[in-house]
């Protein structure tokens, strides 16, 4: 199985996550959505689980739960904004979380921890990522980060 996962997109649908996705099974949004648009957007490409983030408390966390237990593709994935919330259980073989917009992937004692850094346009970041995690026979075979590109301006009002 290969999964999408994506995080602090604030409010931005990038048109390059299409290409970035193509092929997904299943999209995980680690927090700070920014609206119910990127959720139906992500939608359209392949079903999507998502957790809340800081930002999206303003919109009364748009439904979403603080953190979720996902099975996917047989591999055991916990998810959560931030790290610091956090609570996986003895059998979770992935976290998955955002807030730091800053790209990790890495083994912790056989749980791979991936954070696909920021693939909105708010923030500090430079370039804005995603990253790409394969599944088969019930373990993570792959998890990587992908460059979507350099961040996008923001628009200006005219």
């Amino acid at each position: 199985m290969r999964i999408g996962i994506i995080a602090d997109t604030h409010g931005f649908v990038d048109p390059r996550l299409v290409r970035a996705f193509r092929g997904v099974e299943a999209i995980v949004h680690a927090g700070d959505i920014g609206g119910q648009h990127v959720l139906d957007a992500l939608g359209s490409i392949a079903p999507v689980h998502a957790v809340y983030g800081n930002n999206d408390e303003k919109r009364d966390t748009l439904g979403l739960p603080l953190r979720a237990d996902l099975d996917l593709g047989g591999v055991r994935f916990h998810l959560v904004h931030q790290l610091l919330h956090a609570s996986p259980g003895a059998d979770t073989q992935a976290v998955v979380f955002g807030h730091s917009h800053r790209a990790l992937v890495e083994d912790r004692a056989g749980v791979v921890y991936v954070n696909p850094g920021a693939a909105g346009r708010a923030g500090f970041h430079r370039i804005q990522t995603v990253a790409i995690v394969r599944t088969s026979g019930r373990r993570i075979t792959d998890a990587r980060i992908v460059e979507l590109g350099p961040r996008e301006a923001r628009a200006r009002a005219i």
